[in-house]
């Protein structure tokens, strides 16, 4: 039997605008951002539909508006009757999905990803880090790219999002430094990412100490649908182990390919995207093509959902 996978979108999907048609059309996703706007003590939801998109682009505004978009749409699709087999999300999305699954109220994690966003901004001074896409890397030349990029310093792997794309992440001149080597080794491109973070490497793990005492006072129950979690890309059940899933995703890596690849192994041959932005369809093809991942994220996709 065909099972569906909800998947949620990470940063860098926002744009001023997103949620405003869902908020329009239903009620549920209208109540989302209202308690949003409660829960942060500021109009989060005007941020979000006129921006300007300067103020949507600060990371501790981006990761409570992606979060509250992404939940208000999985709202409108739930007052349509559509429940999710598994759910995932990458990066940031890893709580729009642990909302999902029933295992954090949204309040309390709309409050978490904005602490989340100002500890991550504030874990490393403006111009220290920087992060790269490497685009068609020969396989195996990873790992010796970064050893030799490092030369003291800090370069991994934060995102493997699929076969033909590897984000890395860490120092500014480490990071400059593998991205001549990737192309010097048959990479297709490397291309610098417009981001005010190194985010996902070990340079985050001040972000990481700080919101580690936010997660554990916050209350998690055992989910009522498997997530697949970022840091390991396995199935995770149990409170506890979302919780831990959260605290070690700061500075660890998003397997993104093994966490589509499992979704498929476990039966998912239909997705959704839940929340703003496009860019979890376009992975998932270049993952497994045997999925069919569709966009929800604005109310006329909602409405085609089914």
């Amino acid at each position: 039997m065909s099972k569906l996978a909800l998947l949620f979108p990470g940063q860098g999907s926002q744009f001023p605008g997103m949620g405003k048609t869902i908020a329009e059309a239903f009620s549920s996703a209208r109540r989302t951002f209202e308690e949003a706007d409660e829960a942060l003590g500021f109009s989060l939801s005007t941020l979000c539909f006129n921006g300007p998109e300067e103020d949507l682009k600060r990371t501790e505004n981006t990761q409570p508006a992606i979060l509250t978009a992404s939940v208000a749409a999985w709202r409108a699709l739930a007052e349509k009757g559509i429940r999710a087999d598994f759910v995932a999300g990458h990066s940031l999305g890893e709580y729009s999905a642990l909302v999902a699954a029933g295992a954090i109220e949204f309040a309390a994690a709309v409050r978490l990803v904005r602490q989340r966003g100002r500890y991550m901004q504030e874990a490393v001074p403006e111009g220290v880090g920087a992060m790269a896409a490497l685009l068609r890397l020969p396989e195996g030349k990873l790992d010796v790219i970064l050893a030799e990029a490092a030369q003291g310093e800090i370069v991994t792997a934060a995102n493997f999002n699929s076969p033909d794309q590897t984000v890395i992440a860490g120092h500014a001149g480490a990071v400059a430094r593998a991205m001549e080597l990737a192309k010097a080794a048959g990479a297709k491109r490397a291309i610098a990412l417009p981001v005010s973070a190194p985010f996902h490497c070990p340079l985050m793990k001040p972000a990481q100490a700080r919101l580690t005492p936010d997660l554990e006072a916050a209350v998690f129950h055992d989910l009522e649908v498997p997530l697949v979690n970022n840091v390991a890309a396995r199935l995770v059940t149990r409170a506890a182990e979302a919780r831990q899933g959260l605290i070690d995703q700061v500075p660890g890596a998003v397997r993104w390919v093994e966490s589509v690849r499992l979704l498929a192994a476990s039966g998912v041959t239909r997705a959704l995207e839940v929340g703003p932005g496009a860019v979890l369809s376009g992975l998932v093809r270049n993952i497994d093509s045997s999925i069919e991942c569709k966009r929800a994220g604005e109310a006329s996709e909602i409405g085609a959902a089914g």
